[in-house]
């Protein structure tokens, strides 16, 4: 019972506090007060109870007409925290003064909470006047510090060269302002006090990471490889060196296996002495270039056998660029209805060399199909350029447009590790359906009742050879031929021959313009046989004379030398 009503007490003068400013008992008072209860009857015990329940009742009367009128009381509670206060000997040391806060509601709603207990405009200011210690920073900014948001600041801390290892403590002076009472007005009040905190003085081994660099590109894995010194005065074993990422973009190993941290082990190492270690890391693609920081924990065993960790290093690395290729130069001889080549330039921008280069048609098209998918050019270093022909089909359905046409770049890394580079596409005009062959009938006129020997000149209009070319003429009343056929075994791009097919003209044709056709049938170059487009050419049939037709007389003449044969010129 005696305790009850001590607690009881206690608490009513806690209440007294947030409303009066009243001092709270300190143990001593506690102490007595109990001693005092104990001394007491039932009676006297029973009337200060009955008491102590009015009071209680009183003041939550007076909370609840507080919260009822929408007072917001509270204040903030800051208390120091040192997350690594190993300092060591002969050098000056930074230190993290970490500011955490622990704030109390005394009224008001709890969504209000952070009004009255965030701690603004915060400042800390250490003072090692009575230790061998020497603070060499000044007043140092900490921002706001609420009960869900710790903050920090970093101190300086010289520490003499042969200190005594142990605990030495410093004071940190904290200022503050905060609300301590929200409603119809705000009221607000500036406060400051002394925290000490604990620095210690450790002789072990201590580490840093003195460099760090990475060969993995953005969009690819790589090594990064970390020298790690020993900055104690104490030689370290079975050191662990722990890196974590700070960020998604960078991470250690790679795939389903690729995570946010990875530890690689040193033997043994000396004071001022250091050593490599070297970690598996990917880099995400479409990572900006810029430096990514790795936190380290160090763990070790002292020289003593025991147990130790620096979490001290940390160390930013950046890196290489994405492997990048450009295509320029591109031109293409693209004519709808014809196979044709997509040709250009392609660069590698680096920054490493590439292996296997190959240039890859991307497009997804129903008109533009490849005939081959891809090309090699073979391996290029950075800066490296070399000519590509990428062979293309163009349906005769094509529309004579410019056509964006994307492209990729697939080749191997410095670990021969396939890689695809897609970020191309360049833009090619698609050319008007042509005629392959220009037809041009030298003479195009014929007497009504006659027959004759017509030279037409064929001329290769494709840009390639084409081989084994039959030629067809086709004719229709009153027109007539009994000789429709040529060859010619070769003609080269521009290359013209002429050849010579008989034309009769009926007696009673009609004076005016008839069409002749002709096809052509050949080989390209990758051997395939195909079927020109029909060429239509007009033929003026006029008044007929006397006399042996030239036909007739043509035959004549063969009959007579015994041989019959046609005749054509190459020009």
């Amino acid at each position: 019972m005696a305790l009850l009503l001590v607690t009881s007490a206690l608490f009513v003068g806690g209440i007294g506090t947030a409303y009066a400013d009243d001092d709270q008992p300190d143990s001593g008072e506690e102490l007595e007060g109990q001693e005092e209860l104990e001394g007491m009857d039932p009676d006297a015990i029973e009337e200060i109870e009955q008491e102590l329940a009015q009071q209680q009742f009183q003041l939550d009367q007076m909370q609840q007409q507080m919260e009822d009128s929408g007072i917001v009381m509270g204040e903030p509670d800051l208390n120091l925290r040192v997350p690594n206060p190993i300092v060591q000997p002969g050098e000056t040391n930074e230190v993290t003064i970490q500011v955490t806060n622990d704030g109390e509601l005394e009224s008001g709603p709890a969504e209000a909470r952070e009004l009255v207990t965030t701690a603004r405009n915060v400042e800390i200011e250490a003072d090692a006047d009575d230790t061998p210690l020497t603070v060499k920073s000044g007043k140092m900014s900490v921002g706001a510090v609420a009960e869900t948001q710790p903050n920090e600041a970093p101190i300086a801390v010289d520490v003499p060269e042969n200190l005594e290892s142990g605990t030495y403590t410093i004071d940190v002076d904290v200022s503050y302002t905060h609300t301590f009472r929200a409603g119809d007005s705000i009221y607000e009040r500036s406060e400051s006090e002394t925290i000490e905190v604990d620095l210690v003085v450790d002789d072990d081994a201590q580490f840093e990471i003195v460099d760090v660099t990475t060969d993995a590109q953005i969009g690819d894995t790589g090594t990064l490889t970390a020298e790690v010194k020993n900055v104690g005065a104490e030689n370290a074993t079975d050191v662990n060196v722990a890196l974590e990422t700070m960020s998604s973009g960078l991470v250690f190993g790679s795939g389903e296996q690729a995570t946010d941290q990875d530890t690689a082990m040193i033997d043994e190492l000396a004071p001022n002495e250091t050593a490599t270690v070297v970690y598996d890391v990917s880099v995400m693609p479409d990572t900006s270039e810029r430096q990514y920081m790795l936190d380290a924990t160090v763990a070790f065993k002292t020289e003593d056998g025991l147990q130790r960790a620096d979490e001290t290093p940390s160390v930013g690395v950046i890196p290489q660029p994405e492997q990048q290729f450009s295509i320029d130069t591109v031109e293409s001889d693209l004519y709808v209805g014809e196979d044709g080549d997509l040709r250009g330039v392609i660069t590698n921008n680096g920054p490493s060399k590439a292996e296997n280069v190959n240039v890859v048609f991307a497009e997804e098209s129903r008109t533009v199909i490849p005939i081959e998918q891809q090309i090699t050019v073979g391996s290029l270093g950075p800066g490296e350029s070399k000519s590509f022909a990428l062979p293309l089909d163009v349906s005769s359905e094509a529309e004579a447009i410019d056509r964006t046409i994307d492209l990729a770049v697939q080749y191997r890394n410095a670990d021969f590790e396939q890689r695809l580079y897609e970020d191309l596409e360049v833009v090619t005009a698609v050319n008007e359906q042509r005629d392959e062959f220009i037809v041009d009938v030298l003479d195009r006129e014929i007497a009504a009742g006659s027959e004759k020997h017509i030279e037409v000149e064929v001329t290769n209009n494709l840009d390639e050879t084409v081989t084994d070319v039959e030629a067809n003429m086709f004719t229709s009343d009153p027109l007539d031929s009994d000789d429709d056929e040529a060859f010619v075994s070769e003609l080269e791009p521009g290359e013209s021959v002429t050849m010579t097919f008989e034309l009769e003209a009926a007696d009673d044709a009609t004076e005016k313009t008839y069409p002749i056709s002709f096809d052509f049938r050949y080989d390209d170059e990758s051997g395939t046989s195909k079927l020109s487009d029909t060429t239509r050419i007009a033929i003026d049939v006029v008044e007929g004379g006397g006399g042996l037709p030239v036909g007739m007389i043509a035959v004549a003449l063969l009959t007579a030398a015994g041989t019959g044969a046609y005749v054509y010129q190459r020009r």
